[in-house]
């Protein structure tokens, strides 16, 4: 059984920045694709961060490169998604998610954080 449990979400001021952090319960971690969403009110769930190879490599959606980074620590089980120089666009919840291969496409993730609130004034 896999969990995913998120934190760090809250109110910032536009450029300012946040980090989140999901930690994953279970024996997955090490060979997991992990990713960050964005669900905006109103509108879908988007992809915009995720590793593949067991944190190796990262990628970003256009609207957040050069803003957001992910990083993973090992011994914390987590994943962190550091974010800088926010606009009120960014405002929205944000879900970590899970997968056994990378993908940008929220349907193929099966695991799911609860989602944290983060808005920006």
């Amino acid at each position: 059984h896999v969990q995913l449990v998120e934190s760090g979400g809250g109110s910032v001021e536009a450029g300012g920045s946040l980090t989140l952090s999901c930690v994953m319960i279970g024996y997955f971690y090490t060979a997991a694709c992990m990713a960050w969403f964005r669900q905006i009110p109103g509108k879908e769930r988007d992809w915009i961060a995720g590793d593949a190879g067991g944190g190796r490599n990262a990628y970003y959606a256009q609207s957040v490169k050069g803003r957001f980074t992910i990083s993973r620590d090992a011994a914390k089980r987590t994943m962190s998604l550091q974010m800088n120089n926010f606009k009120p666009e960014d405002t929205g919840v944000y879900y970590c998610a899970a997968h056994t291969r990378y993908s940008e496409w929220r349907d193929d993730y099966i695991y799911w954080g609860q989602g944290t609130q983060v808005t920006v004034s």
